[in-house]
């Protein structure tokens, strides 16, 4: 085992699960995956694993791609591009492309990592930490494998620690006082609590450490088996809970924090609710998740942009924002903006106003446009005078409005809406 001064991640591996579409955020993900989702102002979601990666000490990792991935390997290429092979680093982008057979595409998350074992092979590794692509959170998976060693577990799971019956959605690890898993249950109705506190309960974050050696026999003898949807969390898991030793280990233990009474914070940003909130709350005066936290850096593609310009000073054009973010390119000419997240190159027109709003690059939004509570995709072209937010009836009508009053509003959305 390494000793306390050699980190056990010099020789472990992230493998990145990033194919999935994430339906729940509908026509944001008409063009583009999950993981590469626009996020915080200027980032991407698969930045959140990757970084975390990076600054755990993993200087090996891949990322396996599948539903319309071009945007998404475009953002690697642009952005995590300083990987250097001469000092042993590698970033390889795996997309589906039938490596095993001519019929078939990564089946399941473990048949991603099975298709390519010779590339991790190649890696001379130890250890793989697979990783959900999609989720917004910051924490050191050095602590996680260093715990996978010292317990001898076939499998380490990450879990999230949740009010019991939160986790109904999740996975749920059932576990004894050692914190060994003696059941994994998927999605259940009576979620099991901890042996030290029955109110709250273990949910998977879609995070396994496993010794590679163990790991790629595993992935093969499941490759064989017919009756198999080959994923980690309903074939794999399962099958080490009931036959090997599966460990829990708490988030709460490897979570990276700005402060010492900084909560635990990780976020599924999978539904269009869910996705603004945590856009929205980083406008906060002291936001849980925080970016400017140089110790842990989120890193991701840089645009080379001029920096951010308010113009107009007269009464109700005036160009101003207040507890608000604001990314370089925008342009915010006489239009107010309050509570807002605005991404690179968005540009505002006089007497405008946006309250709560997540606009995507290059938003640009007409004169006396009004526009509250919203989602605005990549683009999108808000017309002279449009009000969006404060009409629920006329919203729904040509948007997608959710069940929390947010609505997403997309191009092709605003091109009906002109035409009818």
């Amino acid at each position: 085992m390494a000793g306390p001064s050699q980190r056990l991640t010099n020789r472990t591996m992230a493998f990145v699960l990033a194919g999935g579409r994430g339906s729940r955020l509908h026509e944001l993900t008409d063009r583009r995956a999950k993981p590469a989702v626009f996020f915080g102002g200027k980032t991407r979601i698969v930045d959140f694993a990757l970084s975390n990666a990076l600054n755990s000490g993993i200087r090996k990792m891949a990322i396996a791609t599948q539903y319309k991935a071009h945007s998404l390997i475009r953002h690697c290429q642009r952005g995590w591009s300083f990987f250097r092979a001469e000092r042993n680093e590698y970033l390889d982008v795996l997309p589906a492309s039938q490596r095993t057979s001519e019929t078939d595409w990564y089946k399941g998350t473990a048949d991603a990592v099975f298709q390519n074992i010779d590339i991790v092979d190649s890696y001379d590794v130890d250890h793989v930490v697979i990783l959900a692509g999609d989720h917004i959170y910051k924490m050191d998976y050095e602590v996680m494998v260093r715990q996978h060693v010292e317990t001898g577990a076939d499998v380490t799971v990450g879990c999230l620690t949740v009010p019991r019956m939160e986790a109904t959605a999740f996975g749920v690890m059932h576990i004894d006082d050692q914190d060994r898993i003696t059941e994994f249950l998927e999605k259940p109705a009576d979620p099991p609590g901890t042996p030290g506190d029955p109110s709250v309960a273990l949910a998977s974050m879609g995070i396994y450490v496993f010794r590679w050696d163990f790991l790629r026999d595993l992935l093969r003898r499941d490759a064989e088996d017919p009756d198999s949807k080959h994923d980690f969390g309903g074939d794999l898991i399962p099958d080490i809970v009931a036959n090997g030793k599966a460990v829990a280990h708490r988030f709460e233990d490897s979570c990276v924090r700005h402060a010492e009474d900084a909560p635990a914070y990780w976020r599924d940003v999978g539904t269009v609710d869910a996705y603004w909130r945590a856009n929205i709350d980083l406008t906060d005066f002291a936001p849980d998740l925080d970016l400017w936290d140089r110790n842990w850096p989120i890193w991701t593609y840089s645009e080379s942009v001029p920096p951010a310009k308010f113009i107009h000073d007269e009464e109700a054009r005036r160009g101003l924002a207040i507890s608000s973010m604001v990314s370089g390119g925008c342009i915010i000419s006489g239009t107010e903006v309050r509570e807002s997240l605005l991404f690179t190159g968005v540009h505002t027109n006089s007497y405008a106003a946006l309250r709560r709003v997540v606009a995507l690059p290059d938003v640009v939004v007409g004169r006396s446009a009004r526009v509250t509570d919203a989602v605005l995709d990549r683009g999108v072209q808000i017309p002279e005078g449009m009000v969006i937010g404060e009409d629920p009836d006329e919203d729904a009508k040509w948007f997608r409005r959710t069940d929390a009053g947010v609505v997403l509003v997309t191009q092709p959305m605003l091109d009906r809406r002109a035409a009818g």
